[in-house]
């Protein structure tokens, strides 16, 4: 890994808040918002959301900086069959700075893997957090 490549630790209790989210019972949509904490070198906890949609939450998304957001959405199946994935969603936004968008991409994997994710997506700008795109996303899940 090169050394410009800034790679941020995890706020460990952000880490205790997304073991929490990962078993929650309830079964509306919710959110988790992170962001990165330059100063601290961390990524941490921005805001957390309940019976949030998806086009809910595109507007708590800045449209110039990056975020990364952990979204527990029922989804309905088309046999009908109801499930509730957590989605790993990065915002990366076209035009942020670079500085920022290297520290946010050099700390995604760290943190998918402390939250134990595997639906990983990225959206480039806001407007294509809708529920369309995440139901096709999460069509290729059985």
């Amino acid at each position: 890994m090169s050394d410009s490549l800034v790679v941020c630790e995890v706020d460990p209790e952000l880490k205790e808040k997304l073991r929490k989210f990962r078993f929650r019972k309830e079964t509306d949509n919710a959110a988790i918002i992170m962001k990165v904490d330059k100063d601290r070198q961390m990524v941490v906890l921005e805001e957390e959301f309940q019976n949030i949609s998806p086009e809910e939450l595109k507007m708590e998304l800045p449209e110039r900086q990056p975020r990364f957001v952990v979204y527990s959405y029922k989804y309905v199946h088309a046999d009908g069959r109801v499930s509730y994935p957590l989605c790993f969603i990065f915002s990366s936004p076209v035009g942020c700075k670079p500085e920022q968008q290297m520290m946010y991409a050099g700390s995604k994997n760290r943190l998918v893997q402390t939250a134990e994710l595997t639906k990983v997506f990225e959206i480039r700008t806001t407007d294509d957090l809708t529920e369309a795109w995440l139901k096709e996303k999460l069509s290729f899940f059985r």
